[in-house]
């Protein structure tokens, strides 16, 4: 007979092999009981990170070999390769860092942008956080500046990186949502860790919906160290600045633009490297002398934190620009491999105790993912500089050594490969470091509210808006009220009016009175509503055209809009072309109903009485020209064309007169009562809306959701 202790079938193997955590104790796959789990082992409270603390080292070691073969964060990608070069040599008083300090030299680069939580198949307009990973190819050897679109981090200590993974991702038992943090898990994991705030301001406001990564700012995040050639250290941090501007999209067009084109904004990456557009962006630091380190009322190590630009401005360096696409998504964009420990002279680390375990992990994790330790003689993760050592033999071993010893030291192969001496070699920064041996956070960690409150004072109202319906929508679809309360409270020591407004949108009751007195003090660097606003390159105008349209005209449009460095698209109700009024024809880059505004910055009418009578009569253009109206888009039209707009519900429609051909009125622009003809400034005026980006003072109140 057979034990009922053992199981006899293979369901029975399955229920033996489930683990309810109910009931039990926190342990390492050895079975040793563990009493902490939120902070590394450190030297004192500020320390470097500790490699004997072996629970540290089986949780990210678990959790880094946890998904095969794609990235178990930052799975979805697209990549470029481009340059960088400074713009002269004043760094050199701070950093050994050639690439950072000759502006004779440019030095290769491949960039990689991702989202985070979804797999590869999941959608590129998530509301998420994005990668902005930038691999230097110096000749002193590769350095990875491995960082996101958002400054700050959700957790201060790298051994909770497992547990907020585990709790943003999809959920265990139903694997939903993909590519998505409304859920219970990661609001639980939020309500719990009030070091979350911060980044989770960040993260419902408009920076997790990038209009593009070419409009998308990107930081390394962690305070790291610059070290001269006397051996003197500077904390840095860095930014990367687009030269278009930061912009985003919006909430409801992010959702729409997934289900047109899943792939948005790769797909907007490689088409403008391939027509030219190269994208740009400017390379700034922030330096502060060692001497100021406790100057600050947060901590330097802390990756939850910024240093205002305001107290500490950010300095130009250089500009990074894109302008080429891989040959080969497989070998090049996925087979990359950054390190945050990948370094040249120059650059060295602080305790950081997120930045420690990152420079932990990365390598365990290429490991699994490339199969071996022979990834960096793949051409994508090749350094230009020479590579000489005794590593030998692995998966994938691409050289063929022909010394006989190796090893060091050695009188076989006449003692080579040498130690370099003094020749450009990478010292670690010497610093006294001493403490117990402990796992606990310094207490100059533990403000988890005043910075969270200082991103929201900085919003613009519209901003507010935005932060308020997208804390509404994630909460919203969380099903335990006592996570959505516990939000709700942490929220409320962020910002008293905040948190009523998000408890009055999810079911939850309003906190009576503030938890803290909102301190007042604000940022204007982290607003969008003062970013770049004086650019219309590489911005999508669809022009919007039927039979009888005047080709003229429409070609007037193109051309004006393509030399301030638009690119316009002619839409209409058919593929091809259409048939101009009097003779000709206009083609046609896509038919109206197989694309959508979403995927546009701006639609413009010609006039034309067929033509807009046409275009009048199909339910899709219309609803084109509302859904760009309702997003806060430019909307144009010249003479008949203004039929359209009314018809599409678009207020601010005023007709011109003798005395103004052109009038704006909301980022509406019309030109109606002339002699017919396109005025001279109908373009220029257009273009000063659309370089706005937005008109956010738009009263569409009126247009249904």
């Amino acid at each position: 007979m057979t034990s009922r202790s053992q199981p006899n079938d293979k369901h029975e193997q399955l229920d033996h092999e489930r683990k309810d955590p109910q009931d039990t104790y926190l342990t390492t796959q050895q079975g040793v009981r563990i009493d902490h789990t939120d902070d590394a082992l450190t030297v004192g409270e500020r320390g470097p990170t500790l490699l004997e603390d072996f629970h540290n080292r089986e949780k990210i070691m678990h959790f880094d070999h946890e998904r095969i073969p794609e990235r178990v964060v930052h799975a979805r990608g697209s990549g470029a390769y481009g340059f960088f070069q400074p713009y002269s040599g004043w760094l050199s008083d701070y950093t050994a860092a050639r690439f950072l300090t000759d502006p004779q030299e440019q030095t290769p680069v491949f960039v990689r942008f991702s989202t985070v939580q979804g797999s590869k198949g999941s959608n590129d307009t998530v509301r998420d956080v994005r990668g902005f990973a930038t691999k230097f190819y110096t000749s002193q050897g590769n350095y990875d500046l491995v960082g996101n679109n958002m400054p700050v981090f959700f957790i201060q200590d790298g051994i909770k990186f497992p547990d907020f993974v585990h709790a943003v991702k999809p959920e265990p038992d139903t694997g939903i949502p993909q590519g998505a943090s409304a859920h219970d898990t990661l609001w639980d994991f939020v309500q719990l860790q009030p070091e979350t705030m911060h980044m989770m301001m960040w993260l419902m406001s408009d920076r997790a919906l990038p209009r593009s990564y070419r409009m998308m700012q990107g930081f390394g995040v962690h305070t790291f160290r610059f070290v001269n050639a006397e051996g003197r250290g500077t904390f840095v941090k860095f930014h990367w600045k687009p030269m278009l501007g930061t912009h985003s999209l919006v909430w409801d067009e992010t959702q729409k633009a997934a289900g047109k084109n899943s792939d948005y904004n790769r797909q907007d990456l490689w088409e403008t490297i391939a027509n030219g557009d190269y994208p740009e962006w400017e390379l700034g630091v922030q330096l502060v002398d060692e001497s100021r380190e406790f100057e600050f009322d947060f901590d330097l190590l802390d990756a939850t934190k910024i240093i205002p630009e305001e107290e500490v401005p950010v300095q130009p360096v250089g500009k990074l620009t894109l302008n080429r696409n891989p040959d080969n998504f497989f070998a090049e964009t996925e087979q990359i491999a950054f390190h945050t420990a990948n370094v040249v002279p120059g650059i060295d680390f602080t305790n950081d105790p997120l930045l420690q375990a990152r420079n932990f992990s990365y390598l365990d994790t290429q490991l699994i993912r490339l199969g071996g330790p022979n990834f960096a003689h793949l051409p994508v993760n090749r350094p230009v500089a020479d590579v000489s050592n005794h590593q030998r033999d692995g998966f994938h071993q691409t050289r063929i050594h022909t010394s006989k010893a190796a090893y060091h030291k050695n009188s076989l192969s006449g003692g080579c490969p040498a130690l370099a001496g003094d020749q450009e070699v990478f010292r670690h920064y010497q610093e006294k470091v001493e403490g117990a041996k402990i796992s606990k956070r310094s207490e100059s960690f533990a403000d988890h509210y005043s910075q969270a409150t200082l991103f929201w004072n900085s919003m613009a109202h519209w901003e507010k808006d935005h932060i308020i319906a997208a804390f509404r929508f994630e909460l919203g679809k969380v099903e335990h009220t006592h996570i959505r309360e516990g939000v709700v409270e942490h929220l409320n020591h962020v910002d008293h009016d905040l948190a009523v407004a998000v408890a009055q949108g999810i079911g939850v009751t309003p906190p009576a009175e503030a938890a803290r007195t909102n301190h007042g003090r604000s940022s204007p660097a982290l607003s969008q509503s003062n970013s770049v606003k004086d650019t219309i390159a590489t911005r999508q105008v669809a022009v919007l055209v039927a039979d009888g349209v005047d080709a003229g005209e429409v070609e007037q449009i193109k051309q004006e809009l393509s030399e301030r460095g638009a690119v316009p698209q002619v839409l209409s109700l058919r593929g091809g072309s259409v048939q101009a009024d009097g003779s000709g024809h206009v083609t046609v880059n896509a038919r109206i109903d197989t694309v959508a505004s979403v995927l546009f910055d701006a639609v413009i009418v010609p006039g034309s009485s067929e033509s807009v009578q046409a275009l009048s009569s199909d339910g899709y253009s219309v609803h084109f020209v509302t859904e760009a109206y309702k997003h806060f888009k430019p909307v144009a039209a010249s003479q008949e064309g203004v039929a359209l707009l009314q018809r599409a519900g678009v207020n601010g429609v005023r007709h011109a007169d003798e005395t103004q051909q052109v009038v704006t009125d909301q980022g509406v622009v019309t030109a109606t009562g002339t002699d017919g003809s396109l005025p001279s400034d109908f373009i220029e005026q257009f273009a000063s809306v659309l370089a706005g980006h937005r008109v956010w003072e738009r009263d569409t109140s009126h247009i249904p959701a």
